[in-house]
């Protein structure tokens, strides 16, 4: 994957094995790095050194903190140097800080559907913690990962925090349920990689009420069929770069609408299938080797007429039907 800054704010996958064993007890949200951090940032008004955020945040910090400064924070020396160029991100940071018991409580609802929905699925801990404002959310072998600041900073996505940080979080989480996720490919399909993303999306919203990128619904209105057509155009590229992990986007043009795209797949997938656990399980399970019959099997095709059920309020409607846990188990059929 390339590295960019909050680019890289959904989806960023990282190669190994999950922790986490199948069936564990849900859920592990863990903030205890975000109040180490702000502690060492108040102790310094405002301005810590190297030495102290090593000492006193890294060091005492958990081992999720450890592996992310080696992946994204690079050394405390370059988060010392983040925070004396961008001090207002950290302060920001601070607004989301003081949500974290309200979303942890949601997180660990939400993970509670997930059992529900994959009763094979792995619960490694969610730990929230404060980076240089490069990754909001990541998946590595030591569970899921969210930048507290550069997801705090993310207002285009949602405008509640809470739910920003819900709904990214469940979308993470689904990963950590994907083969695909655990294995970093050098030049993945476009198809292949929004099928990952898309999967994540879908079941994210099960679980969570919402997708991360929901923000796109309102925007896609009316565009779906040139959209579509497009994507359908590019779909067995390897340049990611127009579809994915290309930030917020603007007005002419929104990032990351391989994320839309590959919901609308999805769910055309498990709306076909007569067995959903098993299209569900099967949609999680996407390898590059089966993305094409999988796409095809979806039965997708680009909405340019009024007679293809793909119109976004309509998926989203059908979607939250599906969540009717007072009555019956998502899997159910």
């Amino acid at each position: 994957m390339p590295c960019v800054l909050v680019a890289l704010l959904l989806g960023t996958l990282s190669a190994g094995s999950f922790a986490g064993e199948p069936g564990a007890t849900p859920a592990d949200v863990r903030t205890e790095d975000v109040t180490r951090f702000f502690r060492v940032l108040d102790t310094a008004n405002g301005r810590p050194s190297a030495d102290a955020l090593q000492r006193d945040y890294l060091d005492a910090g958990s081992d999720a903190l450890k592996e992310f400064t080696a992946m994204r924070i690079g050394s405390m020396e370059r988060l010392a140097e983040a925070i004396v160029k961008n001090p207002a991100l950290y302060e920001h940071a601070r607004s989301c800080a003081a949500a974290m018991s309200e979303i942890r409580e949601r997180v660990v609802d939400a993970l509670g559907k997930l059992e529900a929905t994959l009763p094979m699925a792995r619960f490694p801990p969610v730990t929230i913690l404060v980076g240089r404002g490069n990754t909001g959310g990541v998946t590595t072998p030591a569970g899921v990962v969210i930048g507290l600041e550069t997801l705090c900073n993310a207002d285009w996505m949602q405008a509640s925090v809470g739910d920003r940080f819900v709904h990214l979080i469940a979308h993470e989480f689904v990963h950590v349920q994907q083969h695909g996720a655990a294995v970093e490919m050098a030049e993945p399909t476009l198809l292949y990689q929004t099928l990952l993303e898309g999967g994540a999306e879908y079941v994210g919203e099960l679980i969570s009420g919402q997708v991360a990128n929901a923000h796109l619904r309102a925007w896609t209105h009316g565009r779906e069929c040139a959209l579509e057509s497009e994507f359908l155009a590019d779909s067995d590229e390897t340049d990611l770069s127009r579809w994915l992990y290309n930030g917020p986007g603007d007005d002419d043009r929104r990032g990351d609408l391989g994320y839309w795209v590959g919901y609308r797949i999805a769910h055309a997938y498990v709306a076909r299938a007569r067995d959903r656990e098993k299209a569900i399980a099967e949609l999680l399970d996407v390898r590059p080797e089966t993305a094409v019959e999988l796409f095809e099997a979806s039965g997708w095709q680009p909405s340019c007429s009024e007679a293809t059920l793909h119109d976004a309020d309509t998926i989203h409607q059908i979607n939250l039907e599906q969540m009717d846990w007072s009555s019956q188990s998502l899997v159910d059929t």
